[in-house]
């Protein structure tokens, strides 16, 4: 039988593609950190570990995860102490915005070379210093320890100690080889470092109904969404922990009645060292989807005890709810029945995002995280219909796997992520550190169903789909 020339390049496109999926058999060794959602409550999932060898984890090192909490602190530098190479890891990468000064925006590097592997880098440390501190008018400066530090041993502290003597400033060390564990790690280290900053003596005295916003990077202007929702309650926000923050609120925030925490990935630990050092509590909140922004406002107000507070978030919500529900209804019609894949940093973002899709009538079919908990686990199978996969600390090939078999119409994730759907020829959403689209709040909830209707609704894919 013969075979047209189309149909021949048909026919070898899908043997390809079944040697493709067989090539994408899940590695023996990362079986436990894959599962498919089911009422078996045994049918558990690992996390918190690290990574694979040789899975080519999709994970940030140590060093990234500290640079992505302390970089937006905006009146201060940030020297890292390593190859020229590290210091690429910086502002341009992220949307962290200021109302104040821009030195953030700028990186420092010691650019350790073979000499200096040899000899060690302390000189060249207190030498950039010296420098920086004689072209600028510093108040703090973090000094991050790369992967070539851990290496050769250079004593950052004592060289962070004679700098204060010597200039009377902060210079505080942050301990983040890259090889020294995953992202988590390097948010334990800069929340350490954020400890450092602000002193460990317990303050003198405490602000009523003022509260410091952790774990919001200012994506975008995000935390000045929330700012004005919590000014509209009557919340004064003390200190912003890190977006948009100040070296200066932020040795202030222990004089805070209240922690509330939006990335609980990278600020729990921060959150819950408050708590034992200076008695402040915490909530653990979300301002993604309309769900968890309106609960959130309403749980801060009902912590903080005013009865008048209460009944000013829930007029509040009401109105803000009645602003954007029309508009939701239109995506809604768009969007129901679609199917969605999530990967991300954190598992309290991946929670609100799967309640976002429900209540865009949409299916989330795979779901992981980066960092997340068991806890986040249970609560994202709750959330989740049975079938669905859920991956921690996934791979490319993985995800690959189960986009494909799952039938994803979009995915979900951050830069790492964005090539792999479009070659998949699937829809894609930023929600990263890298995006210029606010998507927290009321008006965020507008925003990621229009971005999700843009991309997954858009021409493009039939062209693409036509082609395979």
């Amino acid at each position: 039988m013969e075979y047209s020339k189309v149909e021949l390049i048909e026919h070898e496109e899908k043997t390809n593609l079944v040697k493709h999926e067989e090539e994408t058999e899940i590695l023996k060794a990362r079986e436990a950190f894959v599962c498919i959602n089911s009422k078996d409550k045994n049918n558990s999932l690992r996390c918190d570990a690290e990574s694979v060898s040789g899975s080519v984890s999709q994970r940030a090192c140590v060093y990234c995860g500290a640079r992505v909490v302390l970089n937006p602190i905006t009146d201060a530098y940030h020297i890292v102490h390593g190859p020229i190479g590290c210091a690429s890891y910086t502002w341009d990468i992220r949307g962290s915005l200021s109302s104040g000064e821009e030195i953030y925006r700028n990186s420092f590097s010691t650019d350790l070379r073979e000499k200096d592997v040899i000899f060690g880098g302390e000189k060249k440390l207190a030498a950039a210093i010296d420098e920086i501190v004689e072209r600028h008018k510093v108040k703090v400066i973090f000094i991050y320890a790369t992967c070539i530090v851990g290496v050769i041993g250079d004593d950052i502290d004592a060289v962070c100690r004679a700098a204060e003597k010597k200039h009377n400033i902060r210079a505080i060390p942050v301990k983040s080889p890259g090889f020294a564990g995953h992202k988590s790690m390097g948010y334990k280290a800069a929340c350490n470092a954020l400890i450092e900053l602000m002193g460990k003596e317990k303050p003198k005295a405490k602000k009523e109904k003022a509260i410091n916003y952790l774990g919001d990077f200012n994506l975008a202007g995000e935390a000045w969404i929330i700012n004005n929702y919590l000014k509209e309650l009557g919340i004064d926000v003390a200190a912003k922990i890190t977006g948009d923050g100040r070296c200066e609120e932020i040795m202030n925030a222990k004089s805070s009645s209240l922690n509330i925490v939006q990335c609980a990935g990278s600020m729990t630990y921060l959150a819950k060292l408050m708590e034992e050092l200076y008695d402040i509590p915490y909530l653990k909140i979300s301002f993604f989807g309309v769900e968890d922004t309106k609960l959130s406002l309403l749980k801060i107000a009902d912590f903080l005890g005013d009865k008048e507070m209460e009944k000013r978030a829930r007029d509040f919500v009401y109105r803000e709810e009645k602003k954007i529900e029309r508009e939701l209804t239109y995506y809604r019609k768009r969007l129901e029945g679609k199917r969605a894949a999530i990967y991300v940093g954190g598992g309290f973002k991946a929670i609100s995002l799967i309640k976002q899709f429900k209540d865009l009538g949409m299916d989330t079919v795979m779901v992981g995280t980066q960092t997340g908990k068991k806890e986040d686990y249970d609560v994202i199978r709750s959330l989740c219909n049975e079938g669905t996969v859920i991956l921690d600390d996934a791979n490319p090939a993985e995800l690959e796997k189960f986009m494909l078999e799952k039938g994803a119409d979009i995915l979900v994730g951050g830069v790492k992520e964005r090539p792999l759907a479009f070659k998949l020829g699937v829809a894609f959403c930023d929600h990263n550190h890298e995006r210029k689209e606010a998507l927290c709040g009321f008006v965020g909830a507008v925003n990621f169903a229009k971005e999700i209707d843009l991309t997954i609704n858009s021409p493009i894919w039939n062209y693409l789909k036509l082609e395979v």
